[in-house]
């Protein structure tokens, strides 16, 4: 592996701080100078890196962090940056380009309190689960004013929208019985369109910067979550595509990225978190894989090291679910691999000598 450049300092990895970009931008062109490092399109070997919602709201403690994935130890998310830093840096050789999912959310969402009420006009907590039960007994209906997340601004005033948003909500959590998925969970507020959570932490966004320019290619950003009628853990599309009608999409499928795996020599995959838009991510990716071509299972490695699960201490802990969810995926024929081992020597490698 390369060096660690001398600015990188992983105790302001659980930090915000500005970016000295022009200071970095010098940096990364000396250092690809100093070790002949060329222009990725240059790469013999095509090495792709899916970073997954590495962003505040989830990496950095409250107060930034509203939805902090710490793990079990309670310093998950920023071990696993700090290793993910020293990854990307340590390889920059060989990493030819980075893509960044962001979690991306507005106020009036089916996951958050916002949407339902009960009969007392109450909304729930955040942390709340709402079961298929829940919604066909009425325990937690939706709030008539989410109507206007469905009705046209110019509207036929003899259709009972309010019917058809409520008959939406049992086929959206129909669905995700039927589905193998989470029930509707929840969340407190996160990753919020325009906010601090929403941005990438620092010292993620500073090694992708410096990448970019020593290796002279754009990190690719994919954007994620924005549907009020569905969640949308998995880079690759919503838990829910379809209202009940079957026609009317809610959400759409990010065919991108598989099209990126297809091209790739090597995917390599990290992120938050493990128990849920990680998880959901290679669930698709593998589902795609297997309808396609099982063997491109071997092209992903799931960097183990740099990834937690979910964990609200009293109140829900994810990490079997995670670490189930990476056992299915290795006998799937994907490799869980740990970043600081050297590349060459992960299995099927394609740096082998």
């Amino acid at each position: 592996m390369l060096s660690i450049p001398r600015f990188y300092d992983p105790k302001k990895v659980g930090e915000i701080y500005p970016i000295p970009y022009q200071d970095r931008f010098t940096q990364a062109i000396e250092w690809a100078n100093n070790f002949g490092i060329g222009p990725s399109a240059s790469d013999a070997i095509n090495v792709e890196l899916l970073v997954i919602d590495a962003q505040n709201s989830f990496c950095l403690k409250p107060p930034y962090g509203e939805l902090y994935v710490g793990g079990r130890s309670g310093e998950g998310a920023i071990e696993d940056n700090d290793r993910l830093c020293r990854f990307i840096y340590g390889n920059l050789d060989k990493i030819t380009g980075i893509t960044a999912s962001l979690d991306t959310h507005f106020a009036l969402q089916i996951f958050y309190p916002t949407f339902w009420i009960n009969d007392a006009g109450e909304h729930p907590t955040a942390n709340t689960t709402i079961s298929k039960s829940d919604v066909d007994k009425g325990v937690w209906k939706v709030d008539p004013a989410m109507v206007a997340l469905i009705r046209p601004r110019i509207y036929d005033k003899k259709t009972n929208y309010y019917t058809i948003l409520e008959n939406y909500t049992k086929h959206y959590v129909n669905e995700l019985t039927l589905g193998g998925r989470y029930e509707l969970y929840l969340w407190p507020f996160h990753t919020m369109l325009g906010s601090v959570g929403h941005a990438l932490v620092s010292a993620v966004g500073e090694a992708m910067f410096f990448h970019g320019v020593a290796r002279k290619h754009q990190t690719d950003f994919m954007i994620k979550g924005g549907s009020a009628l569905t969640e949308n853990y998995s880079v690759l599309g919503p838990e829910v595509l379809m209202a009940q009608d079957g026609k009317t999409s809610v959400g759409q499928r990010n065919t991108a990225f598989f099209k990126k795996l297809v091209e790739a020599d090597m995917m390599i995959i990290a992120g938050q978190a493990k128990s849920h838009c990680v998880r959901f991510t290679i669930h698709d990716l593998l589902n795609q894989i297997l309808a396609n071509d099982p063997k491109l299972a071997k092209k992903v490695r799931l960097l183990e090291d740099c990834t937690s699960s979910v964990v609200i201490p009293g109140v829900v802990d994810f990490t079997q679910q995670g670490d189930d969810a990476f056992e299915e995926f290795r006998r799937a024929g994907m490799h869980v691999v740990k970043s600081t081992d050297p590349i060459e020597d992960w299995p099927d490698s394609p740096f082998k000598k």
